[in-house]
This record gives C-alpha cells, sequence and structure tokens, in this order.
C-alpha cells in the first residue's frame, strides 16, 4: 500500500504527532506484557504479535490475519494503525530513540526507505538473517535494492508498488454529456493538459455539487511518479527547486485550481472520504492501491458507477510500502515468519484481486494481468496496471523526499482553497523545505 497521505494541516499532525508519541504511545507499540508472553493472551505457549501501519495496507481487510490465526494457532496479531503517515513516522522515531515500545513489524513508506537504509540501518533487524535471502530474488529489482544497504543488509521485504491510473464515475461523466468508455476516456487525457481539457468540458455541464477532481495534489503527486529524478538527482544532490519536471506539475495543478476544477478537499480528511460516496468529484489519481480505498469509502451502493482508465502518460508511480522488524522486537523470528507470508507471492495476489494492491514481487505480477473487478463495471484493472508497471520509470529516491512533497502539497492547498497565487505559493513550497530539512 499504500498509500502516503497528501499534505494537510500541519496543526493537526503535530497535534496528533504529540498524542501518539505521549500518553497514547504505549497502546501504539506491543499489546504484549509478561503475563501475556507466559500465555494469558489466549493459553500457554501463544504469541501476541503486533503489526504497526499507516493507511490502509489491506492485510485485516482481506482477511490475511485471520487466515494466518487459523495456520498457526499459537499466534495472535494486533494491528495499531494510524491513518497519517506523517503522524505515523514522528510517532516511529520517537519510539525508535526509546521513547516507547515497538511494534514487532512496522511499516515503511517508500518515501522513507532511503533514510533508514542509509541512515537508520542500526535500529532495523537484517531480514537475512532470518531468512530473507531466499525473497529478495522475487521481486522487481528495483524495489529489493531500495530496501538493501551498502554492505548487503535487507532492512524490509516489499508489499505492493503504485502503478497509476485515473478512476472516474462513468454515471457522472453520462450526466455531463462526456464520453463513458474508457478507452475513449484514456485517448482524450493522453496528457495531462488532455486531462484538464476534460474536465473543462465537464465542469461546463458538471452535475449540481460535483467537481472534476478532489484534489490537485493528487494530480501534482500522479505527475512526479511519472519521473525518474524529482527531488533528488543520482549523487543525493537536492534539485527539486531546480527540475523543471516538479515545477511544471506545480503549475499545471496550480493552473487546475485556478480554473476550479477540484472540489477543494484534502487527501485522507474526514470530508474526504465522505465525498466519495456522495459524488462530490468525477475523477481521482488512482494509484492501484486507491482501488481497495474507494470501496471500503464509497460503499456497496456505489458499486457499478466507478471505473477505471489508463492515467495521461499510461504509466507512473505513486506509493509502495515495505515492511521491517525494528531491533527491539519481541519476537523477532516470529515476527519474520509473519512478514513473510503476508508479503509472499500467494497473498501479492490476493490483496490485488480484493484490494487493489499491486504486486511487488514478480511471480506474482504475471499472475494478476487477467483480473477484472466487477465494482469498477468489470474493468480489466490487472491489464491496466500491468501496463502502467511495465513502463514505469525506476525512480531516484531521496532522503527527505515526503518531507518535500508535503512542503509542496501544503502550497497547493493554499492555491486551491485560499486562492494564493501560484508563484508566492512556489516560494512559500520552498521556506518550508529549507526550515524542514535546516
Amino acid at each position: 500500500m499504500r498509500l502516503l497521505p497528501s499534505g494537510r494541516s500541519r496543526a493537526l499532525a503535530a497535534l496528533c504527532a504529540a498524542v501518539l508519541a505521549g500518553s497514547v504511545l504505549a497502546g501504539c507499540g506491543s499489546d504484549e506484557d509478561d503475563s501475556a508472553a507466559d500465555g494469558a493472551s489466549g493459553g500457554p505457549g501463544q504469541i501476541t504479535l503486533t503489526v504497526g501501519l499507516f493507511g490502509s495496507f489491506g492485510f485485516e481487510e482481506a482477511g490475511l490475519y485471520k487466515e494466518y490465526e487459523k495456520l498457526h494457532p499459537n499466534i495472535k496479531i494486533k494491528q495499531n494503525a494510524t491513518q497519517k503517515e506523517e503522524v505515523y513516522w514522528p510517532a516511529l522515531q520517537t519510539r525508535l530513540g526509546g521513547g516507547g515500545d515497538l511494534d514487532d513489524i512496522q511499516g515503511i513508506e517508500v518515501g522513507r526507505i532511503v533514510d533508514v537504509v542509509r541512515n537508520q540501518s542500526d535500529k532495523w533487524l537484517d531480514l537475512n538473517t532470518l531468512g530473507a535471502q531466499s525473497q529478495t530474488s522475487e521481486y522487481l529489482a528495483w524495489k529489493s535494492k531500495a530496501a538493501t544497504t551498502g554492505d548487503g543488509k535487507v532492512v524490509g521485504l516489499g508489499t505492493d508498488i503504485g502503478p497509476m491510473a485515473i478512476c472516474y464515475r462513468s454515471d457522472l461523466f453520462q450526466q455531463a454529456g462526456l464520453p463513458t468508455a474508457r478507452d475513449e476516456l484514456a485517448r482524450q487525457w493522453s496528457t495531462w493538459e488532455g486531462y484538464l481539457d476534460v474536465g473543462r468540458r465537464f465542469a461546463a455541464n458538471a452535475p449540481s455539487g460535483t467537481s472534476y477532481m478532489d484534489s490537485v495534489t493528487g494530480m501534482y503527486n500522479a505527475m512526479i511518479g511519472q519521473q525518474e529524478s524529482f527531488y533528488y538527482d543520482a549523487s543525493g544532490k537536492l534539485i527539486y527547486d531546480s527540475n523543471p519536471s516538479v515545477r511544471g506539475a506545480f503549475d499545471l495543478a496550480a493552473k487546475a485550481a485556478e480554473d476550479k476544477l477540484s472540489a477543494k478537499l484534502v487527501q485522507f480528511q474526514t470530508d474526504w472520504d465522505q465525498a466519495f460516496s456522495k459524488g462530490g468529484f468525477a475523477t481521482i489519481s488512482c494509484p492501484s492501491w486507491m482501488i481497495g480505498y474507494i470501496k471500503e469509502k464509497a460503499g456497496d451502493g456505489m458499486s457499478g458507477k466507478w471505473d477505471v482508465a489508463a492515467a495521461p502518460g499510461a504509466t507512473g508511480n505513486w506509493g509502495g510500502s515495505y515492511l521491517a522488524i525494528p531491533k527491539g522486537a519481541k519476537h523477532p523470528q516470529e515476527a519474520y515468519d509473519l512478514l513473510q507470508w503476508l508479503t509472499a507471492k500467494e497473498q501479492q495476489v490476493k490483496l490485488f484481486e480484493e484490494r487493489g494492491a499491486f504486486p511487488s514481487r514478480t511471480t506474482a505480477i504475471s499472475q494478476v494481468s487477467n483480473t477484472t473487478d466487477p465494482y469498477f463495471g468489470n474493468a480489466p484493472i490487472g491489464q491496466i496496471f500491468s501496463q502502467a508497471a511495465q513502463t514505469m520509470p525506476v525512480q531516484t529516491l531521496g532522503v527527505r523526499d515526503n518531507d518535500i512533497k508535503v512542503a509542496i502539497q501544503n502550497a497547493l492547498n493554499s492555491v486551491e482553497a485560499q486562492g494564493r497565487k501560484p508563484g508566492d505559493a512556489w516560494n512559500d513550497a520552498k521556506a518550508s523545505v529549507k526550515a524542514a530539512l535546516g
């Protein structure tokens, strides 16, 4: 999954981080105390494993925990999930520094993995020591390489990747007098400028209360996900402020805001969640993991009204995560056995079929290409996302990618919601990046 929530209220994030790092911190860590280890959690020899995640990885929703517990009666799994990654990560850093109990398994978003590999590898177990040597060769080469240190330690195994598409409400398109066929729409929005052109035609006849897209930050993320280099170059030099791809994506997203094509929603907040079922917007930039999120938030009543088409450029990667085991985990071998099972081929296939989380293991990718989804009008999601994955760039990741992304998204939110001029917002973003990076 995953998913990295877009930039949103700094005050809320700070408050939640403080709560997580403080009074509620222990509740976010291992569920187990000494009596539980002695069997109080369900009988002699039973072990409770805790899994700390952000967003929605889909493990619980797809029934994987219950399946694993059935296969391993001595294991009980407790998930501790934080909705927003930028709240989850600072709290985890506090706990890694000794400020609270750690979960047996922790999720790591792709935008953090370089920092973990370069600066925090001493805080995480080398999964090779637990059996990962036999696993890494099954992954896309770039996915496993990103989680491997220079001296060969493996700090995490990959869950998913995020090939791109556009998800859209076919019924709202029909009401606006626009084509609804996915191939025709993919042709009309083969470029991001074309995507906005379709949006202007939609806005001219939009159903009451419906905007073309949810948020311009989603569009920005999708455009950035089509670049090989964005915030850092291959040498590790910071280039976001001189990279024409980043500024071009920012300017086009700001143009969409100025043209009033968005619902001005902040992704992963309550009103955004509610808009999925209320017809608040007709399109959303849609990495594969968004499939499961839409089903959950839109509900059964929207089945058949959503559809999926290839994104502008027909490629891109947004998101994807890893599972890792921190040093200090109470049950490292049992945690690894669960981690390896959750990321195994069979589970990656199931997660895509049920939640849209696109596999990162090549052995699983080959099995999902013919998947269709009845919720999305029997859209050939396996074909659409597989084709996007085949051409996605191998991205240059940087140590502080997520911090830079949040600063830029906050600036775009100010254009969208407050009418700030794009040039001023860009300068705000640069100032925020400088403050965040020091």
